[in-house]
């Protein structure tokens, strides 16, 4: 019996690609109603290019669809994306069967573990069996509903198979909803078989209505924000750890008023920083293992921490000796319980800017003690002073990280973006960028991916483009990371895209080498060249970026260096430049790391690293 109800009929993949170009967002940034799903970064193949293909091709014009060259290069640019985007726009990624999918695995671990959105449309096997095994498949002979999408669950909030066009009523609506979720908010992967792609079937007219998302900020419960009032009040050494959560919320203005108001210090984690500008008067530096030395008066001595939005991972907490004080106390202020609960904190459980409004109001008339807030601008000066002195150009035979970030730093706009990720830049950035303008630096050290820099790069140009069109996107790589995952240079040249990439040139991975040997061990495969390979190939990275596309300026020195920022500053296109940097000059900070070292060696600089770390590990709270 007909009920009366439009339907449309069409195919399924053509049903997921219209109700994705019917959801929109209210960006909050700017007013502006905007696509939620401004594209699909997609490499075509066997499982994804016929009924999916076909459906992004009917609708190029609605929603654009980017070729990347690598799946797990482009879903790392829909997780930059969306950085970029402060988790207000979601990029797609739609790959093949088998081999395409499992590529995508180790960017759904980055989203996870920075909590971004990350839509995967994954091709797979037929559900009717009939080709069973279809090429690329997997076979499970205990098990054949197992595909290689079932490798996904371990990096997904969401996961579904659609195996009958009727579950896209409901399960796609509940992938958005994920994905928005300020507190779950993280991949979804949808499990889309051959055959099921293709079925027709008579959807539902509304499913493809226009929808406006607005993003959701919760309320804490005034219980909770009680009992966090009356610790703030009795607390004489306050301070703010301000993580991730501060630029979901958008309450980075929030922030650096209510700090200035009552007199807190506030410290960033890596995924926070530019929460506040690096002349804030509130702001006292970068906290954990990529802090200065100046600055771990502030969390030493701390009788009370806000962890606003952060999950307060290892490298934030020293691996849980940064908070030293014998009677601090951690109120822990995030959408997501499980987060707000961390290192014993009173969970304060809601949105970052709400927080803090409901907080002001609570504190009206109350001030932390001024010295102590004069100890964290004090802090905060003696770490410029190190930064003028690190970046301070002099003549050296390889240029230090610190003086190739200081000249990038000096050419900056406020608007520009920079980005990097794992090895020996994310410390030396944070240590030695003050920022300028706010949500303008991504480092993904949540999952420390190695070959994020590149394909982050191309996603967050991308996103600034659109949003703040005229800025700049610088990328710095290390050598190691860049021969991880360089193919996105020629995915940025095939989309017109601008980006500065920075290749800084230490001949290997000289983090892990400074790890090796800072706890005893001898130097073993890190580098190109050692003992057994004094004179390795020479990789030549000018003539890699040149062969994709890119414009390449090769910079021996600080001044050739300064020479090529200065031209392609504002010249559109991809340009690359290349620079050889000093192996065994750091940054150094006084921060304790808990790594595993041996508990016996035959190396006596071995057994006393073991000696250093129980040492600190005594610290741990």
């Amino acid at each position: 019996m007909s009920t009366g109800r439009a339907t449309v009929r069409t195919t399924v993949a053509d049903a997921i690609v219209r109700f994705l170009i019917a959801q929109k967002v209210e960006d909050d940034r700017s007013g502006a109603i905007i696509p939620l799903v401004p594209g699909v970064f997609a490499i075509f193949g066997h499982g994804n290019a016929l009924s999916l293909g076909e459906s992004l091709e009917l609708h190029k014009d609605e929603i654009a669809t980017l070729r990347g060259q690598n799946e797990q290069g482009m879903a790392l640019a829909a997780v930059a994306y969306a950085k970029a985007a402060q988790r207000r726009q979601i990029m797609a990624v739609s790959t093949s069967v088998g081999p395409g999918a499992l590529n995508t695995v180790t960017a759904a671990g980055v989203a996870l573990a920075n909590r971004l959105p990350l839509l995967l449309l994954l091709g797979d096997t037929f559900t009717s069996r009939e080709p069973d095994p279809v090429l690329q498949q997997l076979e499970h002979f205990g098990d054949p509903t197992i595909t290689a999408n079932d490798s996904l669950k371990a990096v997904s909030r969401y996961w579904d198979r659609i195996t009958a066009p009727s579950q896209l009523k409901t399960t796609l609506r509940q992938a958005i909803a994920t994905l928005l979720d300020p507190a779950d908010c993280g991949p979804v992967t949808l499990a889309l078989p051959q055959d099921v792609q293709a079925m027709a079937y008579d959807f539902p007219a509304d499913l493809f209505d226009t929808v406006v998302h607005r993003i959701a900020r919760p309320r804490p419960s005034r219980d909770q924000v009680a009992e966090a009032i009356a610790l703030i009040r009795a607390a004489e050494k306050p301070m703010i750890v301000a993580g991730g959560g501060v630029h979901y919320a958008l309450a980075e203005a929030e922030l650096s008023a209510f700090a200035n108001t009552f007199g807190i210090p506030v410290m960033e984690t890596v995924a926070g920083k530019s929460s506040l500008l690096g002349s804030d008067p509130a702001f006292a530096g970068s906290i954990g293992v990529f802090g200065e030395t100046a600055g771990q008066e502030i969390s030493h001595e701390a009788d009370l921490v806000i962890a606003l939005g952060t999950r307060l991972q290892d490298f934030t907490t020293e691996s849980g000796t940064v908070f030293r004080n014998p009677n601090v106390k951690v109120i822990g202020v995030n959408v997501a319980r499980y987060d707000a609960l961390k290192r014993q904190g009173t969970a304060v459980v809601g949105d970052a800017r709400e927080t803090l409004a409901e907080l002001t109001l609570g504190l009206e008339g109350w001030a932390a003690p001024a010295e102590w807030f004069a100890t964290g601008r004090s802090a905060r000066a003696k770490q410029v002073a190190l930064i003028e002195q690190r970046t301070a150009v002099t003549e050296t035979s390889d240029p230090t990280y610190a003086q190739l970030i200081g000249r990038v730093h000096a050419i900056a706009g406020d608007d520009d973006y920079v980005l990097t990720a794992a090895g020996g830049l994310p410390g030396e950035l944070v240590m030695n960028w003050p920022s300028k303008g706010i949500a303008t630096f991504d480092c993904e050290y949540g999952f420390s991916c190695m070959g994020y820099e590149v394909s982050g790069t191309w996603g967050a140009a991308l996103e600034r483009a659109a949003s703040r069109p005229g800025s700049t996107v610088y990328g710095m790589t290390g050598d190691g990371s860049f021969m991880m995952l360089p193919m996105d240079v020629y995915s940025a040249v095939l989309h017109s895209t601008s980006l500065v990439l920075i290749i800084c040139d230490n001949q290997g991975y000289n983090v892990i080498e400074r790890l090796q040997i800072g706890h005893g061990a001898a130097s073993f495969r890190t580098m190109l060249a050692d003992e057994d390979r004094p004179n390795p190939a020479v990789i030549d990275f000018v003539k890699i970026a040149e062969g994709m596309g890119a414009e390449v300026i090769s910079a021996g020195t600080l001044a050739e260096f300064d020479a090529a920022l200065h031209a392609v500053k504002g010249i559109p296109g991809v340009h690359v430049i290349v620079a050889p940097v000093a192996k065994h000059k750091w940054s150094e900070g006084d921060s304790f790391w808990e790594v595993g070292v041996p508990e016996v060696s035959h190396r006596p600089a071995v057994n006393e690293a073991r000696k250093a770390l129980l040492e600190g590990k005594s610290q741990q709270r």
